[in-house]
């Protein structure tokens, strides 16, 4: 059984990667009739509505394949992916305490992801939070570019990130 739906589920996303998302996303919500339970199978098939502008059905496929923590049986790129998506997704469809919510579990279960902290910093500027969302981006801008001009600066940047409206 556990072969065969391998065999389905590798089959399903190799049609996701090559451009044929919906007859993706049948063969994946025929898999989670079969696997209701099987948080792979739920991430690629909520990554497959994502995929196809379907952001409200993919929420709980999201759910259900994040549900139960870090021991949900995703791997931690996986479980990452799908944190990352479950947020972003909230967030495009404006549900933003959720997204904020999401991502910031997920920045804590995933400190160094700068992918993760950037849509946070998205979220909560759609919260009103623009002053946390600022020392965000700038703390990540100041620990990941290679850019020589913000390289130069990093200092400052990492001094302001901290403080944007300090004067020296």
């Amino acid at each position: 059984m556990t072969r065969n739906r391998d065999h389905l589920l590798a089959e399903a996303v190799r049609l996701r990667e090559g451009g044929r998302r919906e007859e993706a996303r049948q063969r994946l919500l025929a898999l989670c009739e079969q696997f209701p339970t099987d948080p792979e199978v739920a991430y690629q098939t909520a990554w497959v509505h994502d995929a196809l502008g379907l952001e409200a059905e993919a929420v709980p496929h999201y759910v259900r394949a994040v549900e139960g923590g870090a021991g949900s049986g995703l791997s931690p790129d996986d479980r990452r992916g799908a944190l990352l998506g479950l947020g972003s997704t909230y967030r495009v469809l404006g549900r933003y305490p959720e997204a904020v919510v999401t991502l910031g579990d997920a920045v804590a279960e995933f400190p160094d992801d700068a992918a993760l902290k950037t849509f946070l910093a998205m979220a909560l500027y759609n919260t009103g939070r623009a002053h946390d969302a600022m020392e965000i981006l700038l703390t990540v801008l100041a620990s990941t570019s290679q850019d020589p001009d913000i390289v130069s600066y990093r200092p400052a940047i990492e001094h302001y990130a901290k403080d944007l409206d300090a004067t020296e």
